[in-house]
């Protein structure tokens, strides 16, 4: 399974995920706690290697203004929450989705995105709030022709549980990754490694 960490601000921070598994790395270009700017993106992941992927998170954004920053940025993928303005980009597509209970399993089918990323209802700031869905209500047996991403609240305790449930491509991490806010070098370590094994839970 694959694991991305999300909401990176720093090259320590960088290098320990890259160092430890990390699959994907996240970087938070909305309005949020966790915002880095392009220019800060292109200097802490200088030396990470390609077969690493760099994600750009964006809620309700312009196409131009997401391609710019792939380009600036050289993002391998973009992550879209809020209004989809565009379905198409340079990149594979990660489309975020609120599981709440009501709209996820209609807006699933139509979504053109490569993968499918679902995380708890957004508060002051979309993802990132550390909280879980109710896993009860998103039910994805249906979909069998998407990359499946569970984020949302995940951490050390609860994600082999989440591998249990949802066999999904990918899990996305970043409050539970984090001590008083910012982000906690060997809370990565120990999230990349319990996500990794594979245990009979």
């Amino acid at each position: 399974m694959k694991v991305k960490i999300c909401g990176l601000k720093t090259k320590e921070h960088v290098d320990t995920a890259v160092r430890h598994g990390a699959d994907y790395l996240g970087f938070v270009f909305a309005e949020s706690k966790r915002q880095v700017t392009p220019e800060k993106v292109r200097e802490i992941t200088a030396s990470v290697p390609k077969q690493v992927k760099k994600v750009g998170v964006f809620v309700s954004p312009n196409k131009s203004d997401v391609e710019a920053i792939i380009q600036s940025v050289g993002l391998d993928v973009v992550q879209i929450h809020g209004e989809l303005k565009a379905t198409q980009f340079s990149v594979p597509l990660i489309r975020a989705i609120a599981v709440d209970g009501t709209e996820q399993v209609n807006r699933i089918d139509s979504e053109k995105a490569d993968y499918l990323l679902f995380d708890a209802p957004p508060k002051k700031f979309v993802g990132g709030n550390g909280e879980v869905f109710n896993w009860q209500q998103l039910d994805l047996t249906q979909i069998n022709h998407k990359k499946i991403i569970i984020a949302g609240g995940l951490t050390i305790e609860n994600v082999q549980q989440a591998k249990k449930q949802f066999h999904p491509y990918a899990v996305d991490v970043s409050s539970g990754v984090e001590t008083n806010g910012e982000k906690d070098t060997q809370k990565i370590i120990a999230f990349l490694k319990q996500a990794k094994e594979e245990l009979d839970v």
